[in-house]
């Protein structure tokens, strides 16, 4: 840890950085980090226990193994209804979409809309495009049967935390690219975008101190591209910030913490997007870390998750222009 990095942590964020341990990830405990869980995520409130859950299981692109999907629906919702297709985080190499039950439920009941979370292939069992492909999957069956579930085709938006907010992202590009599928919008919660921090030569001295760390990084994005980070020839929809134009992607939501690897990554990121012509809303909290935001009592981060509530309810109702 460099000199004052723990100083520079929000005071009222410590208590969740000193309960939670920082593991270096390699091939020989990547097994056993999966099976912990690392960070605590919240249970969800008295509205979303009435949520109503189920599970479907589609067809994965062509040669590829069929995709898990858990969908969430509040009771006596309104038809159609919007719906956020969303990934969860773990650099790609850890985490499930059941993991984060509780947040989805309070969301889908509080902002009364459908949540679908997929569970999409991990790294490195499965290399670039793997997770990508159930990506696209996955939105092109929630469109194909928006009917049957309730959505409003014309509100379906992408959403997801750390490298399930890479996995958005690039999915979003890709949509746009080919031109099949229509995405109103992308939230991004310290969205994993460049592979090229992992190389940088002048690195942040203030960011990646804590939970997701440089090792980590390097360790991530070498699991998912089967290769060293920060080669030449790393694809846009892998590393989304490889991507040189990126106008006609919908309206984005991206927040960060100060303190986050992902900082500026996320920041160049969202600075393109405007000058692309992209509405976008951007938040940084300062003296946070990576995922801060499920800190139960620390005003920073019950002010994130108000900003982040916020902004989804504005961009689900959004209407694309005709």
């Amino acid at each position: 840890m460099s000199p004052g990095a723990y100083e520079r942590v929000d005071p009222a964020l410590r208590p969740l950085l000193d309960a939670v341990t920082t593991v270096a990830l390699s091939a020989d405990n990547l097994a056993m980090t999966r099976s912990q869980r690392r960070l605590p995520i919240p249970p969800a409130d008295a509205d979303g226990a009435a949520v109503e859950r189920s599970i479907r299981t589609i067809p994965g692109a062509i040669g590829d193994p069929p995709v898990e999907l858990i969908v969430y629906r509040p009771p006596n919702l309104a038809q159609p209804s919007p719906c956020v297709l969303h990934f969860h985080g773990g650099g790609f190499v850890m985490g499930s979409a059941a993991a984060m039950e509780g947040p989805h439920r309070t969301v889908s009941a509080g902002l009364r809309c459908i949540i679908v979370t997929v569970e999409y292939r991990l790294a490195p069992e499965t290399i670039f495009p793997g997770a990508l492909q159930d990506a696209y999957a996955a939105l092109g069956w929630v469109l194909a049967h928006a009917e049957e579930l309730g959505v409003d085709p014309a509100r379906v938006g992408v959403a997801g935390e750390s490298a399930g907010g890479g996995l958005a992202a690039a999915l979003a590009l890709l949509a746009r690219d080919r031109g099949e599928h229509a995405v109103a919008f992308q939230h991004l919660t310290c969205p994993m975008l460049d592979d090229r921090t992992c190389t940088s030569l002048e690195p942040n001295p203030h960011t990646g101190e804590f939970i997701w760390t440089a090792h980590n990084n390097r360790f991530g994005w070498t699991a998912l591209l089967g290769a060293e980070p920060g080669g030449p020839d790393v694809s846009p929809y892998a590393a989304p910030a490889r991507a040189t134009d990126l106008s006609g992607l919908p309206p984005t939501y991206i927040s960060t913490g100060g303190l986050d690897l992902f900082l500026e990554e996320d920041l160049d990121y969202a600075r393109r997007l405007m000058r692309s012509g992209v509405p976008v809303e951007l938040h940084v909290y300062p003296g946070a870390f990576h995922a801060f935001e499920l800190s139960p009592s620390a005003s920073v981060a019950g002010q994130a998750r108000r900003d982040s509530l916020a902004a989804l309810e504005r961009l689900m109702a959004l209407r694309p222009p005709r």
